[in-house]
């Protein structure tokens, strides 16, 4: 049973990702699966790809904490593209004049900066590569993996950006079959807690598309922390340079990314579309 609530939020989006940002931390908010999934509902609540819960940290080095839920109210690690609307957030109300802002998620911390041009740089951390840590069920770790689903054969790779990311080459991202593929990647027995799938075209070694059915919210039109992990990939097999554009239906991300062992850096915009309340 959906008790009622009064709750205040503001709508944003990164490169039309959209997120229903709330604070935490200067409302009383508590919200269950069932409330998620009517916020997040396009029709009958306010509509988003994923919600973002700004709380305080306890961690020493972090200004925030914040929680991540996709529209299908399961709770998630990671979200490079709500990490940069969570920076413009917390600057933009007065909450802190940190810049970086450090703020603690469930997968580590993260350091976002912003820049003048109204752009956000985000650390999104070391990329995990062995399967155990993305978790991914295979004996060794390999350049690519192949997954049996629906009769065919794929090769994939696998990466986390402290949330998991299953990346297929593809040679053209317009007919890639992104409606009927993703959700059974995603859904895969090899990926015990689930998967976003990429589906990538290289253009050059600095320009690649890329489109991605994300756990629990399907098709979104940009996923940030799958841009990094398609990189990440693309290098390891030789194909990209260190910097790399991403082209995704929402716009542009610039990834960078040096090496093993280093942090995947992430620039790209965030935009408030409109405040409000709902009672719930």
């Amino acid at each position: 049973m959906v008790s009622a609530m009064m709750l205040e939020f503001t709508k944003m989006h990164g490169l039309g990702n959209d997120f229903i940002m709330i604070d935490a931390i200067n409302q009383t908010v508590d919200l269950d699966r069932e409330h998620m999934r009517l916020l997040a509902d396009r029709h009958f609540g306010i509509g988003c790809d994923q919600i973002l819960l700004v709380e305080t940290s306890q961690h020493p080095d972090a200004q925030f904490r914040y929680r991540i839920f996709n529209a299908d109210g399961g709770e998630v690690e990671q979200c490079g593209n709500g990490a940069r609307c969570f920076a413009r957030f917390v600057t933009d109300r007065g909450m802190t004049t940190a810049n970086p802002v450090v703020v603690e998620t469930t997968s580590g911390l993260l350091s976002l900066q912003l820049q003048e041009d109204d752009q956000v740089c985000v650390n999104m951390g070391v990329p995990q590569l062995e399967p155990d840590a993305i978790p991914f069920v295979a004996q060794r770790r390999e350049a690519g993996y192949p997954l049996k689903l629906a009769g065919q054969k794929l090769e994939i790779m696998v990466v986390s950006m402290g949330n998991p990311h299953a990346l297929v080459r593809v040679d053209d991202i317009d007919s890639a079959d992104v409606p009927g593929l993703g959700p059974l990647i995603e859904q895969h027995e090899r990926f015990p807690n689930r998967v976003n799938a990429g589906f990538m075209q290289l253009l050059d070694r600095k320009n690649i598309n890329l489109r991605v059915y994300e756990r629990g919210a399907g098709e979104t039109l940009a996923c940030g922390s799958g841009a990094c992990a398609a990189v990440v990939a693309g290098q390891l097999r030789g194909w990209l340079d260190q910097q790399v554009t991403v082209g995704l239906p929402g716009g542009k991300l610039v990834i960078s990314w040096t090496g093993e062992g280093d942090p995947v850096m992430m620039t790209g915009p965030a935009a408030a579309v409109f405040e409000g309340r709902i009672d719930i």
